[in-house]
């Protein structure tokens, strides 16, 4: 008798997991999709930063998967915004630069170039899935009120900097909060103010989640930090106060400061603490498990040396190259990724992805309509199914700004042609990543068949309708 009772026991807690496990295959799961701004390839404690603290993104590494061949869209923010939202590379996207529109007024920003309202973007495709939608942070695809309004392209709830050069202060006069302006007194065009932008929009993305938690959701959080100004509220600086030997910052960019290194290291560890509070919520909510958690960033770290000494900090290891480049350190940025009982911890994977693929990647993990993109979806490589991972044949960047410059990776192989706009017949450069990551040594010469098979994807990759309006040479910033 009580080996019978010990059997029908043990069935029944059987059939209660195998249950448990349909079901918690049925719910669709929650997507977090967290990207850092002007964050380095290696300012993260995961890739090997030394001297900045990052445990909360640490912790999605370690109990994740961490990407060692991830890169951006393009080396700078607005296109870098446009691929990851829409699934497609340079040769296809709609921006490839940062397109600036005039202010409308002295205290308003104007924006950038706003996305047509017949592109369709992941948090489109999301919602008609059933997803609430919600973006904090930085948007710069379109202003208030036009086609590429956020509130236009898919999203429920939007709150931050529509117009990227407003974020270049974080106590900005206002911010944005849907279709109206959240007006803030007490912020002068300073060193510190009132209303410190990144912790409103970081607390406003929690709301966000605290709202939503009974139904599935897609947060995605553009930070706006660490890209400059150097501004940090008085409380996080001084975690790193009298670290370092420090050369003020006279302000002839952005707003000065007298401890550039401090803020710098204090800014990204004051975005980690915000990442920190996110994973905490979702774990206080019971939503840890049925949520999957990237980060990344938009592209490397930014070149201006004097603000952000990016050799002390060592901000892209071996690489060559910083923000606005197309050679890896603009390009190659950190991805982790965490979800519970579905990825495994302490993974890593050489898979070479690009941001226009993760349109495909969530649509794949929910049955979505953006799997036909220039992207691929590394779902199969996250979930631990390598078998099943289909790969790029290449990966292509085609940039406007910066001189213009394109590059195209296939396999080992780089190429890159620069200062296009000047020169349309510049020479291609050919580098040979598994023996040269650092792009030092150019073997076009040397291998003249594969630098040819690479100029002419770079020839065939570029197919927008408005290629004429975007000709290297004739292209304005205007």
């Amino acid at each position: 008798m009580k080996r019978r009772t010990t059997l029908f026991m043990a069935l029944l807690a059987a059939t209660s997991l195998t249950s448990g496990a349909v079901a918690a295959s049925t719910t669709k799961p929650n997507i977090v999709f967290i990207m850092a701004d002007d964050l380095g390839w290696q300012e993260l404690g995961c890739y090997g930063q030394k001297k900045i603290l990052t445990p909360h993104i640490d912790g999605i590494a370690k109990e994740g998967m961490r990407f060692t061949q991830y890169y951006s869209g393009s080396p700078v923010c607005a296109p870098a915004r446009c691929n990851l939202l829409t699934g497609k590379h340079g040769g296809h996207a709609f921006s490839r630069d940062n397109h600036e529109i005039p202010n409308p007024s002295k205290d308003r920003f104007g924006g950038q170039l706003p996305l047509p309202a017949d592109i369709r973007t992941i948090a489109e495709a999301l919602k008609a899935k059933g997803y609430a939608t919600g973006c904090f942070g930085k948007w710069g695809l379109g202003p208030q009120g036009s086609s590429g309004d956020p509130l236009k392209q898919g999203f429920d709830r939007f709150y931050g900097y529509n117009c990227q050069r407003n974020a270049h202060n974080l106590y900005p006069k206002y911010l944005e909060d849907d279709d109206g302006i959240h007006e803030m007194e007490g912020n002068p065009r300073r060193q510190t103010g009132k209303h410190y932008a990144p912790q409103l929009i970081a607390d406003r993305m929690l709301d966000f989640v605290q709202q939503h938690k009974d139904e599935p959701f897609f947060l995605y959080y553009p930070t706006v930090i660490p890209h400059l100004p150097l501004q940090v509220p008085e409380k996080d600086l001084k975690q790193y106060l009298g670290k370092w030997e420090e050369t003020p910052y006279t302000g002839r960019s952005y707003q000065p400061h007298p401890t550039p290194k401090a803020c710098y290291a204090a800014m990204i560890s004051f975005m980690d603490r915000q990442v920190g509070r996110l994973m905490q919520q979702l774990k206080d909510l019971g939503l840890d498990e049925n949520t999957i958690v990237f980060f990344t960033s938009d592209n490397g770290t930014t070149h201006l040396k004097s603000q952000v000494d990016y050799t002390f900090f060592d901000s892209v290891g071996p690489l060559r190259g910083l923000k606005g480049s197309v050679y890896e350190g603009g390009l190659r940025v950190p991805m982790v990724v965490r979800w519970p009982g579905r990825i495994a911890p302490t993974s890593e994977t050489a898979l070479t992805a690009a941001h226009y693929d993760v349109p495909a990647t969530l649509s794949d993990l929910v049955g979505g309509d953006m799997r036909h993109t220039d992207g691929i979806s590394f779902l199969p490589t996250l979930l631990g199914e390598t078998g099943k991972q289909q790969h790029h044949d290449y990966l292509f960047w085609d940039f406007a700004d910066y001189g213009g410059q394109l590059a195209v990776r296939k396999g080992k192989w780089k190429a890159v042609r620069r200062d296009l706009k000047k020169n349309p017949t510049a020479p291609l450069e050919l580098y040979n990543l598994d023996d040269d990551v650092g792009e030092k040594t150019d073997v076009a010469k040397q291998f003249p068949d594969v630098a040819q098979k690479l100029e002419a994807i770079m020839l065939s990759a570029r197919t927008r309708p408005e290629a004429k309006r975007f000709q290297f040479g004739a292209y304005s910033d205007d």
